[in-house]
């Protein structure tokens, strides 16, 4: 396991922020303003990094075509992982605070290849949100939870891209 990017205390708190648009409220809210934002742009991916989030995508019928979760919400609750709707199941190890070189290899690949995939991490994927930004096609949507609040959806542009390689130059390597 090859660590390719170390988070640093300066950028853990910059990345505690919201990275795209926040939707508050409950998960009939998000999911409702969600499908609504899916339905007017259709991307060409969406992308989901956490296991709340990612279940609720299935359980709303806005199956990602890529999810990335760890089995854990809020570092302490176990979360049931909707396996059964993904094609293909990869596992990664990624521990807290790093990004490794099988993680960035296995959103890379899941991005181009097109069946609906599954990326299990040991350890933890908040991080690779960074990494589905960097890979996906522009136009995609990626959804991350925020904790307390509701859903935030990164449109994947130009911009945000060159936003996600600024915060990779940060980190230690």
């Amino acid at each position: 396991m090859k660590v390719e990017y170390i988070l640093t205390a300066e950028l853990r708190v910059i990345l505690k922020q919201p990275f795209g648009i926040l939707i508050e409220g409950s998960s009939d809210e998000t999911m409702a303003k969600l499908r609504s934002q899916v339905g007017r742009e259709k991307p060409p991916m969406v992308i989901a990094v956490g296991d709340v989030v990612s279940k609720n995508l299935h359980e709303y019928t806005l199956h990602p075509q890529v999810s990335i979760i760890d089995h854990v919400s809020l570092r302490d609750q176990k979360t049931l992982p909707p396996e059964a709707h993904g094609e293909k199941t990869v596992h990664v190890k990624n521990p807290p605070g790093v990004i490794t070189r099988e993680a960035i290899d296995a959103i890379k690949k899941a991005t181009v290849e097109g069946s609906h995939t599954h990326i299990v991490v040991a350890g933890e994927e908040d991080l690779l949100t960074l990494i589905a930004v960097m890979h996906a096609p522009i136009n995609s949507l990626i959804i991350y939870g925020q904790p307390h609040s509701g859903i935030v959806i990164v449109k994947v542009t130009s911009e945000k891209k060159g936003e996600v390689r600024g915060y990779l130059k940060a980190m230690k390597i």
